[in-house]
């Protein structure tokens, strides 16, 4: 029996092209000035999905005079994947498209990618099959679960409500009160967590329950009447047009690209890694020259000359600009120096924003959502189950031995299966996310005190010098890595 453990739900990184990286935040003393020889144009800080995209839209441009700056020996930022019992390759970071297209509309850029680049993907359905247990092992509490997700449907639409009204940032746990949910028991808790904590990769003790909403449209429009869609978490606004008349637009309260694109779940089971969409897309248009990997950023200087970077081993690179990508984790720990510092209105944004079956535990959070990858259509005979953590109880685990974690998990599953003998498995894997000074974390998340304001703030350049992407950055897909090109 092979195992495989998740720290967070893996979904990441958005780009932006060059022309929507951020708001432009300019100094009156700025000066444009070219003070000797520069290296690049452009550097971009980071080789994941939103600088590699960053790098082919300045290629596209006409524009090549770039350097891509690389920490780790390969591109795809946390696009990882893993060798597991040196036969099975299986992704501990993006894992899924998640929306791919419905008819004529708008396809999802990186299902575009992926048929491009041939990525092995299978239909993964969230609800579809999910089978229960708990302390006394297979317990069916299929009502509890259902009622779970009409449950988080209400929480998600009347989210929305809010933002017109101009009514307090609540955390989600506020709102499900609110909204007449307050789960008590174990099996309340699990399903719970099923819809929630698994999307957003937090509790909804820590997440706001207003960034749920699509708040980017709703604060042009504080005038707007408002209703509830049913079923599918969405909720419409009717808005005055210059007409005289009104105009309906319906909104998604939640994940934005399944209700952009459609609400098919396609999971990664391509044995070159999923990294490879991104990885061949950028052989396409990079030359060695504008590439370099292992190269570790410990410092960022900007100035009315440009940007000057200085790695780890001491090697100093300068450009007229440069792009951050870092993660939003990578910058709140000041794993990076940036001289001068960033202005106090970018830090208050950055340290503002967070970063199959169903085992019900009296502990919320303790091991719950469980997947086999042992199925016909991923990898039939693989043996490999894939257990997913996140929040403090994926920080708690980070902490302990690989040997312990492993002991706790055999120890769930044999509540799981009270008559099997659960033997010692043949691997056991899982990433460090949150420790790892290149990440620290996988992706981010609103909490109840972050503003619209701190995110334009997070989003926005330094001096027209430094400028910001990621999926941190966006308003619309933030924790998802949706390619956004405009």
């Amino acid at each position: 029996m092979l195992l495989h453990l998740t720290l967070i739900i893996p979904l990441c990184v958005l780009a932006k092209s060059l022309g929507s990286w951020a708001y432009p935040v300019t100094s009156d003393s700025q000066a444009i000035l070219d003070s000797g020889r520069k290296d690049a144009r452009v550097l971009i800080l980071g080789g994941g999905v939103a600088g590699v995209i960053a790098a082919r839209t300045l290629h596209e441009q006409g524009i090549d005079d770039f350097i891509i700056v690389e920490a780790r020996p390969e591109l795809g930022g946390r696009m990882i994947s893993h060798r597991l019992g040196d036969q099975w390759t299986v992704e501990v970071g993006a894992n899924w498209v998640q929306g791919t297209q419905t008819g004529d509309g708008p396809a999802n850029p990186i299902w575009n990618l992926a048929k491009k680049h041939n990525i092995s993907l299978r239909s993964s359905d969230y609800f579809g099959n999910v089978a229960t247990y708990d302390h006394s092992g297979p317990n069916d509490f299929q009502r509890t679960f259902q009622e779970s997700i009409r449950n988080f449907d209400r929480l998600t639409a009347t989210a929305g409500a809010r933002v017109p009204q101009r009514l307090v940032a609540m955390t989600a746990r506020s709102g499900y009160s609110l909204s007449g949910t307050r789960p008590n028991t174990p099996h309340e808790m699990a399903s719970e967590y099923y819809q929630f904590d698994w999307e957003f990769g937090a509790t909804p003790e820590e997440t706001s329950w207003r960034s749920a909403s699509a708040s980017s449209h709703l604060e042009r429009y504080p005038h707007a009447t408002w209703g509830c869609a049913c079923g599918d978490g969405s909720f419409w606004w009717r808005l005055a047009s210059s007409d005289g008349g009104a105009e309906l637009i319906v909104l998604q309260a939640h994940n934005n690209t399944f209700r952009t694109f459609s609400r098919q779940n396609l999971l990664s089971i391509d044995q070159r890694g999923f990294k490879t969409a991104i990885q061949e897309e950028a052989e396409a248009f990079l030359v060695d020259q504008q590439l370099r990997l292992n190269a570790t950023v410990a410092t960022v200087r900007t100035s009315n000359e440009g940007v000057s970077v200085v790695l780890t081993d001491g090697v100093k690179i300068s450009a007229d600009y440069a792009l951050c990508t870092f993660s939003l984790g990578v910058l709140q720990h000041d794993d990076v120096q940036f001289i001068p510092p960033l202005p106090t209105w970018k830090q208050e944004a950055i340290h503002s924003m967070a970063m199959m079956a169903l085992y019900a535990d009296h502990e919320r959070g303790r091991y719950p959502v469980w997947q086999s990858l042992d199925h016909e259509s991923f990898y039939p005979g693989c043996g490999i189950l894939f257990v997913t953590v996140t929040g403090d109880y994926s920080r708690r685990i980070e902490s302990m031995t690989d040997g312990a974690v492993q002991a706790e998990i055999i120890a769930v599953l044999q509540v799981m299966f009270p008559s099997a003998a659960i033997p010692d498995p043949l691997d056991f894997y899982f990433q460090r996310w949150y420790s790892d000074p290149l990440f620290r974390g996988s992706y981010s998340n609103w909490p109840a005190n972050f503003l619209s304001e701190h995110q334009a703030n997070l989003r926005a350049n330094v001096d027209e010098r430094l400028w910001f992407a990621g999926e941190a950055t966006s308003k619309k897909h933030f924790g998802e890595w949706t390619v956004c090109v405009v």
